[in-house]
């Protein structure tokens, strides 16, 4: 299976993401967490982007506030998938981030889920990747189903909290 790699431009993007590392993990799906910024460390951030399908990555998704461009950086330096996770925060809170994610020039596509999407982002990650492993799909589908189940409970016991 391939991997997804989570990237933050800074360490306190660190409480979001580890809701993408979490469901990440509990879609049984390898992964690996980075630290790199577009504007702080942009060479090592590029050689990453231009050398992830080489070493077994399959989707990024990278997480970023204010100016946002890590997304942008990374889908500009590779062919592989890239989900943009827009952080709240800053003078703007998080809609800086939003634009500048979703705002991208043609070719070179970024998908951009919430403002703090991070859980989002993981299950956009495994459902790309579900594309060509159908265990991956049945997890997810068995997610899905999880949840119906769990809004048919909360239903069930709303009706019977008003009696009906």
């Amino acid at each position: 299976m391939k991997k997804v790699a989570v990237i933050m431009g800074s360490d306190s993007d660190g409480p979001v993401v580890k809701a993408a590392c979490a469901q990440l993990a509990e879609l049984a799906i390898p992964s690996e967490a980075h630290i790199l910024s577009a504007h702080r460390t942009p060479a090592a951030a590029a050689d990453f982007a231009r050398t992830a399908r080489a070493r077994g990555f399959g989707v990024l998704i990278c997480a970023a506030g204010m100016a946002a461009h890590l997304a942008g950086a990374f889908a500009g330096n590779s062919t592989l998938p890239v989900i943009g996770i827009p952080m709240k925060g800053g003078a703007l809170d998080g809609l800086d981030a939003l634009l500048a994610t979703v705002q991208m020039p043609s070719g070179i596509p970024v998908a951009t889920v919430a403002l703090n999407g991070a859980k989002n982002a993981a299950v956009l990650a495994a459902e790309i990747l579900a594309v060509a492993d159908e265990d991956l799909a049945a997890r997810l589908d068995a997610g899905r189903a999880a949840m119906a189940a769990q809004i048919a409970e909360k239903e069930r016991a709303l009706q019977a909290e008003l009696g009906r």
